[in-house]
């Protein structure tokens, strides 16, 4: 039997970031639910998912999206979150003097007026670099990234954070730090 992994890993995003109530699971406010809890939801509502294919998809995930907890028993989407359920409390980083936000120009007039807002999710997402910050704009439309100057946010009381797989998160990114 062929598994796709790139469904069941959309399929792991959708519960662990944004609705694990459509499978019945609770996750903790950090996000982390027992993989065998999850196992056993996503398999009683139709997702055939094994272990060794969960230890698969986290381990080739390209984006590095979720994590395993270091004794092996719980699991959690490393960031991104809409789901009410979780309040992770990440530790504030200084961040470098620019991040970098992608996005499509269709979303630039909206970005113009009110600057970066996490919309659903928790925060706004930022990389380090440019190439990844492309990536994700051309995920949406003709990409086009954004310089945000994140040590000048962070001077003026601004927060920031980097999650488990290395994406920088702050609450919003306001007009006046945006560079195109």
């Amino acid at each position: 039997m062929q598994v796709d992994t790139v469904k069941i890993s959309k399929f792991l995003s959708y519960i662990l970031r944004h609705k694990p109530e459509s499978i019945a699971l609770k996750l903790n406010q950090d996000g982390w639910v027992e993989i065998e809890t999850l196992l056993a939801q996503a398999n009683q509502h139709g997702k055939k998912l094994t272990r060794a294919v969960l230890e698969h998809i986290v381990a080739t995930n390209d984006k590095k999206r979720f994590t395993i907890s270091r004794d092996g028993t719980m699991i959690r989407a490393a960031q991104g979150h809409s789901s009410q359920q979780v309040n992770l409390d990440y530790s504030q980083q200084v961040p470098p003097e620019f991040l970098y936000h992608g996005t499509a120009t269709r979303f630039l007039d909206s970005i113009n007026q009110q600057g970066l807002i996490p919309g659903t999710r928790h925060h706004v997402h930022l990389s380090d670099d440019q190439k990844t910050a492309a990536k994700v704009g051309a995920r949406h439309g003709k990409p086009v990234v954004l310089i945000i100057e994140a040590q000048k946010m962070a001077e003026l009381g601004y927060h920031f954070y980097l999650s488990d797989n290395q994406v920088w998160l702050t609450k919003d990114v306001p007009i006046e730090f945006i560079k195109q």
